[in-house]
């Protein structure tokens, strides 16, 4: 089995929440997130200090159990985020 990309992966995640399976989607986010700081790390400093805002965003809706907010940024900010990263 292929493994998905990190926008994909971030999606599925976010599909998850959005369905109300927060436990399963919480695994697969830590899994996401440990993937995404991995390419955070050849990413610049610039995307690097968006990234840690985006994760401290994210962890404050899981922290709320605000499982849609959290989604939300999986959908669009941290693909946005990933894009950048890839393009410069």
């Amino acid at each position: 089995m292929t493994q998905l990309p990190l926008a994909a992966q971030a999606q599925q995640c976010s599909g998850l929440f959005r369905l109300g399976r927060d436990v399963e989607a919480a695994l697969l986010m830590v899994q996401v997130c440990s993937d995404v700081q991995l390419e955070m790390e050849r990413a610049s400093v610039e995307i690097q200090s968006r990234w840690t805002a985006l994760l401290t965003d994210m962890l404050g809706c899981q922290e709320a159990q605000d499982w849609l907010a959290l989604a939300d940024y999986l959908d669009h900010e941290l693909s946005e985020l990933l894009n950048a990263a890839t393009a410069g």
